[in-house]
């Protein structure tokens, strides 16, 4: 679950590396965002290697989708599911991946949601 002012890792290959969470988009009063969420967030830190082709900038504020989150998760069929670390993928306004591809795997809820696309570049699904 993240809040607001929590520091993610973004998770495909726009050039950022972290990004802190500045608003959470799912619901009016929503606290928290789970996996799937779309969320407003201001980037942090740039890759190294990447800044002279980064398509994106430092400080400037972009969109994001949580693909991994520490946070435990139950799926219906009782099954277990947590990662190492908060991740994002960095989206347009109209919902498209920045990146064109998605590094570590991604859960296959993704798959059920319009994000469906961040599922397909993604390196692997989890069940």
């Amino acid at each position: 679950m993240i809040q607001i002012g929590t520091k993610v890792r973004v998770s495909d290959n726009s050039g950022a590396r972290y990004a802190s969470c500045i608003k959470i988009l799912s619901g009016s009063k929503s606290q928290y965002a789970k996996i799937g969420d779309k969320i407003v967030v201001s980037i942090t830190m740039l890759r190294a290697k990447r800044r002279a082709q980064s398509k994106v900038q430092k400080g400037k504020i972009s969109y994001g989708i949580l693909v991994r989150s520490k946070k435990t998760k139950r799926s219906l069929k009782n099954t277990y599911a947590s990662y190492i670390e908060n991740a994002i993928v960095l989206i347009t306004q109209q919902g498209k991946p920045i990146g064109s591809r998605v590094v570590g795997s991604v859960p296959r809820q993704l798959r059920y949601t319009k994000f469906m696309r961040i599922a397909t570049l993604a390196a692997g699904i989890i069940k």
